[in-house]
């Protein structure tokens, strides 16, 4: 059975997944703010290679090696600028630490028993709507994976009871783990969705709004894929609900992140 367990580094917080226990890795806090990566990384493995891209809410799943080619060779020019843009990374080799930030979309970290590679991907309504974590694992598979070999941790995000959306969003994103045929309006797709077991829509009291699980959609297309639920860990933890711990756009409505990584074996 997953467990959650708060660690902490220098006098922070920050949590990890039983489920990830293999690799290096960690959900962490605001209170590790301004802090990126590269120093963060220290927490977790010091001599291992930091990678981060731009995220634009999108499904572009990159390795190391592409991450490497669209970063020019820098001369005083602000290096961050010229991340290319992604959601999603994807290590290649031993030591290489993958990072996503988040501030109410759902932070995935992907580990493989077998090969010791790892995935870091950044899953908001968008990138879920695109199914980014099955283009992340379907590149894994195209290296080597085997579906059994995965664990695959969802970290703090803004959780479906307090997340109003449009009915439109909602349909946008479970267009993404229905049938075509039943997929034919925004009300077919959520009649269709609220008759699931454990479904991922639930009522809102606004016309024209419903409450999304954005998370229950990403277990649900990774169960669609094959993956047991055994191999799914979703953090009980609410970005929206606990200031104490997380940034939330959608609560404080600034542009303040927190970053998840974890470094392949």
């Amino acid at each position: 059975m997953n467990t959650w367990k708060w660690q902490t580094w220098d006098d922070l917080p920050y949590l990890t997944s039983s489920l990830l226990e293999p690799w290096q890795h960690g959900f962490f806090t605001q209170h590790f703010s301004p802090r990126l990566p590269d120093t963060i990384s220290i927490s977790l493995k010091p001599d291992a290679k930091v990678y981060r891209v731009k995220q634009v809410h999108g499904s572009t799943v990159l390795t190391p090696s592409e991450i490497e080619r669209a970063i020019p060779d820098e001369n005083g020019s602000d290096v961050d600028l010229s991340r290319p843009l992604a959601d999603g990374i994807l290590s290649q080799e031993s030591q290489q630490s993958v990072w996503v930030c988040t501030a109410d979309c759902t932070p995935v970290l992907i580990g493989d028993t077998k090969t010791g590679r790892v995935a870091a991907i950044h899953a908001g309504w968008r990138g879920t709507a695109g199914r980014i974590v099955p283009v992340a694992i379907a590149k894994l598979i195209e290296s080597g994976s085997s579906l059994a070999d995965l664990r695959v941790a969802m970290g703090p995000a803004i959780a479906g009871e307090v997340y109003q959306v449009a009915s439109e969003v909602a349909a946008e994103v479970g267009a993404s783990i229905i049938p075509p045929d039943k997929a034919d309006s925004p009300e077919s797709i959520l009649n269709f969705l609220q008759q699931l077991p454990d479904s991922p829509i639930l009522e809102d009291s606004e016309p024209g709004k419903v409450r999304l699980d954005v998370r229950r959609v990403n277990a649900i297309q990774l169960e669609q894929l094959g993956l047991d639920a055994a191999q799914i860990a979703i953090a009980p933890h609410c970005t929206y609900q606990e200031p104490e711990h997380f940034f939330s756009y959608r609560r404080d409505k600034l542009k303040k992140v927190q970053w998840s990584g974890i470094v392949s074996n």
